[in-house]
Order: C-alpha cells, then sequence, then structure tokens
C-alpha cells in the first residue's frame, strides 16, 4: 500500500507542477511516460527488492501479472495528475 500512495503523490505533485494546465493531453502523455518509468521501478522494487510490500499484487499470472501491475501503476499516477492539476486550477483561483 505505501507504492501505491507514493506514487498518487508523485502523480499529484506532477500534476500540480505541470506547465499548461488545463492542457490535458499534454499531461496524459507525459503522465504516461513519467508514470510508465515510475511504475517499472515501483514494480520492479517491490518484486525483487522487498517482496510483500504491494498490496495490488497480480505475480501469479507470472509475466503477465507484472504488465498488469506496471499498467495499474500507470494508471494510479495519471489519476494522480489529473488530481494535481485539478488542485492546482483550483489554488490559483
Amino acid at each position: 500500500m505505501l507504492l501505491e500512495i507514493l506514487n498518487l503523490v508523485l502523480g499529484i505533485a506532477f500534476g500540480f507542477f505541470h506547465k499548461g494546465k488545463e492542457d490535458y493531453t499534454g499531461i496524459l502523455r507525459n503522465g504516461a511516460i513519467a508514470g510508465l518509468i515510475l511504475g517499472i521501478i515501483f514494480v520492479l522494487a517491490a518484486k525483487y527488492l522487498v517482496p510483500g510490500i504491494m498490496d495490488i499484487d497480480f505475480s501469479f499470472l507470472g509475466v503477465f501479472g507484472i504488465f498488469i501491475d506496471i499498467i495499474i501503476f500507470v494508471i494510479i499516477f495519471i489519476l494522480g495528475a489529473f488530481i494535481g492539476d485539478r488542485l492546482s486550477r483550483i489554488l490559483k483561483k
């Protein structure tokens, strides 16, 4: 659960500090790239360095399960980026 929350917080920070507010395609594209990189790092670190730290775990499916975990981390990051963009818009008013 710790890595999922950290990923969400990093996504919120990414969306909050992203230039060009309300540029949803830019946030989606850049958030997907950053989320993919963070997802790969977090999932591989959780699988091999500190096993059992993730609540979302599809490792029983093998390599396909690792890809599902990475996709879930990307989705969490992108949702955090959109939340951060909304927060920056609300706080800037």
